[in-house]
């Protein structure tokens, strides 16, 4: 016969009974434990899943786990299956597999913990094989499928456990939905994408707010921008995680500027930001090099409280770095006491950018001394600086480094930067073997690296044979043409250069226009060559002309290997003198205070005119010019140039 005091928890006052369920939930299994609710466990085995949900400890589940049995409550097949979603969660699945098989009478509950144990512990086999030995299925399991092959980046056999789904007469729930947007979104399939769209339509879920983000996401992710933000302004409320699609789908489709609007529209009106937000609205910020704006931002990351989690940070850094600050980079950094491997990657990255190749390999060595392994990304950042400052054995000791140590395998972009590397040290044969002998496919990218090395080497010949492998492989692109026709100006091949010309009008291949810009009181001013449309033009060609009698008088000679062939000499020289870079320039000094740095963007390469220019043009007025071309920075101070003639 039962003692009355056993039935305590059961049928005592209901408050005694929630003041436990409250004590699990806090995790004080402690206080939970207490004696004066421990002998209520004896008579409501029930109560022991919240125990179980709330242990966070191995040996204290074991010690539970033996308490369930001497009560009897580890017979209860509710009760087990919360255990053995307890051993499950803390990776025990040793233990777990042994309760699994003793559980009575499973249920499809009891295999669905199991395989979502398995699914979180990665161990996406196994859960495959407890998927197929199940005697029957709900639609939970599926959805657990689908997400966990979904999360590994296994697209492709997510969908096809969709399509299975469905042929065994499952309807997929909003959770299963959001899973397979998401992996169309993965796939970049927008026409599997259009008809699960169709399907939720179908089914009445097209409101539902979970639903309704993925299916958004998903049409952003493969480019259609419009749709996606059609599918969000139907849902019934503005919510942060549809703000955060919209603002993300823009930045990742080159919208910065419209992500930046939407970021402050949703501000306006009432939904606050949250660290996801701003990772994606400092990353426009960078995309637009407008550190005005990034400022902005900055500051309110800083209210909101968000401004100390990594990512915020770690794309601060790159913001300030991508505007040409690389001090205030330095200040965000050196702000966290831990380290971190995605916020070491961004400096070190910040530090190559800027042609600080040795600031990036002390800090890798630090990173390294603190414990933390690096992986393909942060070798990638270290080469890329070793490569930007001429690093040539620091670059392939970390090359080693990276394959023979970590055992990593090299993309074609690491191999790029070895290139670089090689080619900048003069050994453009061995740059050449080590293409044709890496183990993936080369692309246009890194023959065009050994191309513009056989220039600056004035390895002529080898530079026409190059040429011709980059064109083979990307006939449309106009850089490996325009490269192509600078070496054979450089030796007054003229004829050759008509030729090239020629054949980019055969192949409508139009050279892209050089644009550059300066941010001047949170505006952008942009210019392009020869362009006579700024409100202050007459200013700029004034102050343009002055500057260019200046630096004249230090030496300089305008390089019309730079300009094409059939213009008089003096049209040439009026060309150069008006390149987007120097309208720019000289617009800031116009504009800005004394003694402040002057910061232009361009969308392409420096040439090698405006390199000499830009150099005496610090010299002779005193102020330093920073300028990012499409692959790097270029600190301009006192005639000199922190790439060392080489970018």
């Amino acid at each position: 016969m039962a003692r009355p005091a056993l039935k305590k928890l059961a049928t005592g006052p209901p408050d005694a009974r929630e003041e436990f369920i409250r004590l699990c939930s806090r995790g004080r299994l402690k206080d939970a434990l207490h004696h004066r609710f421990r002998e209520g466990l004896w008579s409501e085995p029930n109560l022991f899943s919240h125990l179980f949900r709330a242990c966070r400890a191995l040996p204290l589940l074991h010690q539970l786990h033996a308490f369930a049995a001497t009560s009897g409550a580890a017979a209860d097949r509710f009760t087990a299956n919360h255990l053995l979603l307890g051993y499950a969660d803390l990776g025990d699945f040793t233990t777990a597999r042994t309760l699994f098989e003793r559980i009575p009478r499973r249920n499809v509950m009891s295999w669905n913990i199991l395989i979502g144990g398995y699914i979180k512990n990665g161990d996406l086999e196994t859960a495959r094989k407890v998927f197929d030995e199940m005697p029957a299925r709900n639609v939970a399991t599926w959805n657990a499928m689908v997400a966990g092959l979904t999360n590994s980046g296994l697209n492709e056999e997510s969908l096809a456990f969709f399509l299975a789904m469905r042929r065994e007469g499952m309807h997929p729930d909003e959770f299963g939905l959001g899973s397979l947007f998401r992996c169309c979104a993965g796939l970049r399939d927008v026409v599997s994408g259009r008809q699960v769209h169709a399907y939720v339509v179908r089914s009445g879920l097209d409101m539902d707010m979970c639903v309704g983000s993925s299916l958004a996401h998903m049409y952003m992710r493969c480019g259609f921008l419009e749709e996606g933000e059609a599918v969000l302004r139907v849902l019934p409320s503005l919510s942060i995680v549809s703000c955060n699609t919209i603002i993300a789908g823009r930045t990742q489709n080159g919208d910065s500027e419209g992500a930046l609007e939407f970021f402050s529209m949703m501000r306006g009106v009432g939904v606050e930001a949250n660290a996801v937000t701003f990772v994606s609205a400092i990353s426009s910020c960078s995309d637009l090099a407008a550190l005005a704006q990034g400022q902005q931002v900055h500051g309110q990351a800083i209210k909101a409280g968000v401004d100390k989690v990594v990512p915020v940070m770690s794309s601060l850094v790159h913001m300030y770095s991508r505007c040409g600050c690389l001090g205030d980079s330095e200040r965000v950094f050196f702000r966290y006491s831990g380290t971190d491997l995605v916020l070491c990657s961004a400096m070190i990255s910040a530090y190559g950018f800027h042609g600080h190749g040795k600031l990036a390999v002390d800090l890798f060595k630090q990173m390294m001394a603190g414990g933390v392994e690096p992986n393909e990304i942060t070798f990638l950042t270290l080469l890329y600086a070793c490569s930007h400052s001429g690093l040539k054995d620091e670059g392939m000791e970390c090359f080693e480094l990276m394959t023979k140590t970590y055992g990593l395998q090299p993309s074609v972009k690491h191999y790029t930067c070895i290139v670089d590397l090689l080619g900048r040290s003069g050994c453009l044969k061995e740059a050449e073997a080590l293409i044709l002998s890496m183990p993936v496919r080369p692309d246009g990218v890194i023959w065009k690296t050994l191309l513009s090395a056989c220039k600056t080497q004035k390895n002529f010949d080898m530079a026409e044979r190059i040429a011709e492998r980059v064109i083979e492989l990307d006939p449309h692109d106009s850089a490996s043409y325009v490269l192509l026709s600078n070496i054979q100006a450089t030796s007054s091949r003229w004829e050759d250069v008509s030729t090239v010309r020629e054949t980019m009008r055969k192949h409508n291949v139009r050279k892209e226009p050089g644009v550059s810009w300066v941010e001047f009181k949170g505006q952008v001013h942009q210019f392009c060559t020869g362009d006579k449309s700024h409100s202050r033009q007459r200013e700029i060609d004034e102050c343009l002309e002055e500057m260019m009698a200046k630096i004249r008088q230090c030496g300089y000679a305008p390089d019309m290997s730079m300009v094409f062939h059939d213009m008089e000499d003096e049209e040439k020289e009026v060309s150069l003198a008006h390149h987007s870079e120097k309208l720019a320039i000289a617009f800031a000094f116009l504009s800005l205070p004394e003694g402040v740095p002057i910061r232009i963007m361009k969308n392409l390469r420096v040439c090698d005119d405006c390199h000499v220019a830009i150099k005496l043009m610090s010299k002779v007025t005193g102020r330093e010019i920073v300028v990012r071309d499409v692959s790097r920075f270029h600190h301009f101070k006192d005639g000199k140039c922190s790439c060392g003639d080489y970018w």
